[in-house]
């Protein structure tokens, strides 16, 4: 439903509380088949990655974009919310090369509990501060933006050069990004700048997935135990 007028305020704040405890609902519901993908990643073969280190990465980015254009499409039916739960479910499986990585660690099983801790703690830090604190952040958008630009090309160059110290600055700033558009995104919702659950939840999800994929990656870099 689209609200053309602020004429009534209190109307308006219950269909913004209402877009946020629906986010907040689906977003919990995606975290079930994020888990059950990533059990089957864990147990797939993903050696092909090995043989194409370039265009595997590509494949699989290729493949999340098209699912994310499907469930904007979508995302005035209950087919947006099928695909968005596939989308996830598919997320979780391209988890399975970070995870067997990560297992192969000694204290691998540990690092990804405080990487899955530390996203946890930093999601509902960020997303409480945004909704109790009524601050609106839409002036980060476009610094946030540039910033995702420039991370996705820096990520897309070091495919081609793979540089460990580029790859740790790219996780490094990629955790603060992912961690201020958590703050942006939630504020969004609350000012009534996303009056869409389904696009709410889905930016929500990627956040956190991003989030979770470079916290763990930079605990594998410095806190990994190998054999």
């Amino acid at each position: 439903m689209q609200y053309q007028t602020i004429s009534h305020p209190g109307t308006l704040g219950l269909a913004q509380n209402r877009v946020l405890r629906n986010t907040y609902m689906m977003l919990a519901l995606t975290m079930i088949p994020t888990i059950m993908g990533a059990f089957v990643g864990l147990s797939m073969n993903f050696s092909f990655m090995a043989q194409s280190p370039i265009m595997a990465p590509l494949l699989m980015f290729a493949v999340m974009m098209g699912m994310l254009f499907a469930v904007s499409a979508l995302r005035n039916s209950t087919w947006g919310i099928a695909i968005l739960l596939g989308f996830t479910f598919v997320a979780g499986v391209f988890l399975g090369p970070i995870l067997q990585h990560a297992l192969h660690l000694r204290n691998g099983a540990q690092l990804v509990g405080l990487a899955a801790g530390g996203t946890g703690a930093i999601f509902f830090s960020l997303a409480t501060i945004a909704t109790v604190s009524k601050k609106d952040f839409s002036f980060m958008g476009k610094f946030l933006f540039i910033g995702l630009i420039l991370l996705v090309l820096a990520s897309l160059a070091n495919l081609f050069f793979a540089i460990p110290a580029l790859s740790l600055t790219i996780s490094s700033i990629a955790v603060l990004l992912f961690s201020a558009y958590i703050l942006y995104d939630v504020s969004r919702i609350v000012h009534g700048g996303e009056t869409n659950y389904i696009m709410a939840t889905m930016t929500l999800f990627l956040n956190i997935y991003n989030l979770f994929v470079n916290l763990l990656s930079l605990l594998m870099a410095f806190s990994g135990e190998r054999d």
